[in-house]
């Protein structure tokens, strides 16, 4: 399985890592633990790159997404804990039918519906957002139901889950992720789309960190709409999270820690600098490092409609010359691009998605690769390129499925 998965979802890699496999005899059953070095000392990707300077590594967008908020989530400590307690609550309800039953009275009580705590798993990309986005609209249930647990049941995992969660950390946790982690879900669905644009990465990741920015640079003053807006409001809201004494529990919690208020600093004031501010730090800091060659990326979408300008189109261009086409003076990709824009503005590009511009222009069958050979070979590199591997990995969940439903089904 890891030879189609390597050729499926990393065609030029995996090229190159045969004839590299070929050329210093590296085991074939080696491949797939070859494919997964990627440090930047002795990783497989590196030593490629310095035979073929013209390689681009590129990992899956959707990992590197995930990946760069796990990275930010391990960074602050106070956020791992959180992470780890959304899976606790998730455990406690999900794994006893009456604790449930409790849950759905505290809901319908309230007036809420379709009440789940949801899971939080490495695994599945970004399944925090959709844990954090039914918690903060259901967290007087939760709440409800763990205090009913501890009234009636004495349970000392409700009560240590109900300690942590009725403090004002916890609510502000739960309301900054309800404010950032949409954002980052948006992307991380671009980056699951079957067929991802180049450009996708190279301009929607700088526009998240500038979304992310926003948040951290607002402070006390979170723009209108926003969850942390209404933090306090929701705090003092009687029917909603007043009822909890949600301050009174964040005192008890400051007296038995370590780590009380500064002079003249109020519970928000350290929730920014001990939480919020290091974790939207290490959120942006996780997102440029996991995001490299967004350039080279982006370059690839001169291919697409004709909307950029000549100027950025010419920029593009001598990008990819740089990279790709070192033999050659970079005008040369500029002199084929003069005249192909003509066939994609009026021509028989004009209708044409740009992957259909790519198959058409690599393609050796028709005239275009005669008569654009720069361009045409640029075109071939890109169809090459994966941005993500998500299709691949759909389709091996798929085969797992399928064979997992067949041992069921197969007669003993």
């Amino acid at each position: 399985m890891s030879n189609v998965f390597l050729c499926t979802a990393f065609p030029v890699l995996s090229l190159c890592l045969c004839m590299k496999v070929f050329i210093v005899g590296v085991p074939w059953h080696d491949l797939f633990a070859l494919i997964l070095g990627t440090g930047k000392q002795n990783g497989v990707a590196k030593l490629l790159q310095d035979d073929y300077p013209w390689l681009v590594h590129v990992a899956c967008a959707a990992h590197r997404l995930a990946l760069a908020c796990r990275d930010a989530t391990e960074e602050v400590p106070y956020m791992k804990t959180f992470r780890d307690h959304l899976q606790q609550l998730h455990l406690y309800f999900h794994n006893s039918a009456n604790r449930t039953a409790v849950l759905t009275a505290a809901s319908e009580v309230l007036g809420l519906k379709d009440l789940k705590v949801k899971e939080v798993k490495d695994t599945r990309w970004l399944s925090q957002h959709q844990a954090i986005q039914t918690l903060q609209r259901h967290l007087p249930a939760v709440l409800a139901a763990l205090a009913e647990e501890i009234q009636q049941n004495k349970c000392p995992t409700a009560k240590g889950l109900y300690a942590f969660c009725s403090t004002f950390r916890f609510v502000a946790a739960v309301y900054l992720q309800a404010d950032v982690l949409p954002h980052l879900a948006c992307l991380s669905k671009v980056f699951q789309r079957e067929m991802v644009n180049f450009l996708a990465i190279k301009e929607q990741v700088p526009i998240t960190m500038a979304a992310l920015r926003v948040i951290k640079d607002a402070g006390n003053q979170q723009p209108p709409g926003s969850f942390l807006a209404q933090l306090h409001q929701d705090l003092d809201n009687p029917a909603y999270l007043g009822g909890f004494n949600i301050a009174s529990h964040e005192e008890e919690r400051d007296r038995r820690g370590s780590v009380g208020l500064q002079d003249g600093e109020d519970f928000w004031s350290r929730f920014q600098r001990q939480v919020m501010e290091p974790y939207l730090d290490g959120l942006l800091r996780s997102l440029e490092r996991r995001f490299e060659n967004l350039d080279i990326l982006g370059a690839f979408h001169v291919f697409g409609a004709a909307t950029e300008s000549d100027t950025r189109n010419a920029e593009y261009l001598r990008i990819l010359s740089r990279k790709f086409l070192t033999q050659q003076p970079q005008n040369v990709a500029l002199q084929e691009w003069s005249s192909f824009k003509l066939h994609v503005l009026h021509g028989a590009f004009k209708n044409m998605d740009q992957l259909n511009i790519l198959k058409t222009l690599a393609s050796q069958h028709d005239e275009w690769c005669q008569l654009y050979p720069s361009l045409s070979k640029l075109a071939a590199i890109a169809l090459t390129v994966p941005v993500s591997s998500v299709n691949c990995e759909r389709d091996f969940s798929t085969m797992n499925r399928v064979s997992i439903t067949h041992c069921y089904l197969k007669p003993i």
